[in-house]
């Protein structure tokens, strides 16, 4: 991994996490995200930010959100619904409050680890969603707040430039149109298909 900047983790493998989470949330597409050796290649995200009525920053820092406050390139976890946990890379400068939802991989390392999680044997479902994912990858609470530069994660370049598809977000009853919302073309895995 890159040595990190000043701000600890503001900077990795090309991507400047002081950066917009819109800008990021595309350049993440094609790294490969790895936690404990398990993972595959990032094809889905969305972006959030605290001037977005759809993100959990929005009313400010709480006890539940505050690591969305920075420090830059840290996982925010949440708990989904009571049920699932969603992995978060935060972006911009800390105070600010934004971030980028991992909403898909392509499987690559750990398959069996991930298919005998999910209960699975479908690829293409493995981590089709954030909530899939969270569970593929053994994502938990304890992983909020943590660098992603450091083990238990690792996060890698494309090996070769990707074409990056953008739309709307999924799943909001707020700011639905916005689109922040980022994928691989072509991707068989991602969550849901590109309009």
């Amino acid at each position: 991994m890159r040595a990190a900047g000043a701000s600890g983790t503001s900077r990795l493998k090309g991507i400047d996490f002081t950066q917009s989470s819109v800008r990021v949330a595309g350049d993440l597409i094609g790294m490969t995200l790895l936690v404990d050796g398990v993972g595959g290649v990032i094809v889905e995200t969305e972006a959030y930010d605290r001037e977005d009525p759809a993100s959990h920053s929005f009313p400010g820092p709480t006890p539940r959100n505050q690591v969305m406050f920075g420090p830059p390139g840290r996982a925010y976890v949440y708990l989904s619904y009571g049920i699932h946990w969603c992995l978060n890379i935060v972006c911009r400068e800390a105070g600010h409050g934004a971030g980028v939802l991992i909403r898909a991989l392509e499987p690559t390392h750990g398959i069996p680890q991930m298919k005998e999680r999910r209960r699975q044997k479908d690829l293409r479902l493995l981590c089709a969603g954030p909530g899939r994912l969270g569970q593929a990858l053994a994502i938990t609470h304890e992983l909020n707040g943590k660098r992603i530069d450091r083990r238990p994660f690792s996060l890698r370049a494309a090996g070769s430039p990707v074409r990056v598809v953008r739309g709307p977000r999924i799943g909001l009853t707020k700011a639905i149109d916005q689109p922040w919302r980022f994928g691989l073309s072509g991707s068989a895995y991602l969550s849901r298909p590109f309009r």
